[in-house]
């Protein structure tokens, strides 16, 4: 059986993130956003996707601090 394999890059330092049938190898952030009719950007749909590396620089840069939350099952 062949495994297809989706490539996936950070798109601020450009590192490749491999996934294998869907499965990720290191977990990474998504963003998919849809911009609406008060935006400068109205009907464009912007995507992006940030290393862990590169999520932990950019939310340093923040004014207030991103909400964390502990998960208690982990699956």
């Amino acid at each position: 059986m062949d495994k297809k394999v989706h490539e996936i890059y950070c798109n601020s330092c450009g590192k490749k993130i491999e996934t294998t049938d869907n499965i990720k190898r290191e977990d990474y952030l998504s963003i998919k956003k849809e911009w609406g009719y008060f935006s400068k950007k109205d009907g464009e749909i912007h995507s992006i996707f940030l290393c862990e590396s590169c999520y932990d620089i950019w939310t340093k840069q923040f004014k207030l601090p991103v909400k964390v939350e502990k998960q208690t099952e982990l699956l």
